[in-house]
């Protein structure tokens, strides 16, 4: 009786052996291919900036002045002006061996610091959306909020945020409720971010809400 037992465990610790084995062989290789990688990244020359996708902030569109006396909103008011002279670009889920690899191990610092930039913006501007939401002024955080997620903004708060707004804010009939939200559903798939499927589940519980079902 004991034999079959005996067996069976021999048999299992020469599988989990095998497994171990080619679970390190295949860490080993993936280590391998990102220092090769890496190796190519850092050898890559200088490239031209000029095509990056570089994002505009509408000055003149933005709520500024709306409130006055909130610290916060101020702060946020400076943030924006500042960032609107500087160069933004999302690199959102791209790395940087991949960044050097695309435009050259000499431009890794600026073009961070483009990526910080785009941080920066979005973050800035759901903090000010939200409060201006606060505030009752529910049309202008709307525009700040249309605007960071035409950008691919991937704040899963902003998408939750303007989505209420649509709903219970803004005095809108359903069809267009539904109209709006839905038309946010192509930019959030197209996001490279770990946060893109909340995003869209998000946006696809806004949709089946019973309040939004009858659709005329």
């Amino acid at each position: 009786m004991r034999l079959p037992f005996f067996t069976s465990f021999i048999l299992f610790v020469i599988f989990t052996n095998i497994a171990i084995h080619r679970s390190n062989r295949k860490a080993r290789k993936n280590e391998d291919d990102f220092w090769n990688k890496e190796l190519r990244a850092n050898s890559t020359r200088r490239k031209s900036l000029d095509s990056l996708d570089y994002i505009t902030i509408p000055i003149e569109r933005l709520p500024f002045g709306v409130v006055s006396g909130n610290h916060e909103i101020d702060f946020c008011e400076r943030n924006i002006k500042n960032l609107s002279e500087q160069k933004i670009v999302n690199f959102t889920g791209i790395t940087n061996t991949d960044l050097k690899l695309q435009y050259g191990a000499p431009n890794i610092t600026e073009l961070t610091i483009y990526d910080q930039n785009y941080t920066t913006l979005v973050t800035t501007l759901q903090k000010w959306a939200k409060e201006l939401y606060d505030a009752g002024l529910y049309k202008e955080a709307t525009e700040l909020l249309e605007f960071s997620i035409s950008t691919k903004s991937d704040v899963t708060a902003t998408y939750r945020l303007l989505c209420d707004m649509y709903k219970n804010k803004l005095s809108l009939e359903n069809p267009d409720i539904h109209k709006k939200i839905e038309s946010l559903l192509p930019i959030a798939r197209s996001l490279n971010s770990l946060s893109k499927d909340n995003i869209i589940s998000i946006l696809n519980e806004y949709l089946d809400d019973n309040t939004l079902s009858e659709i005329s």
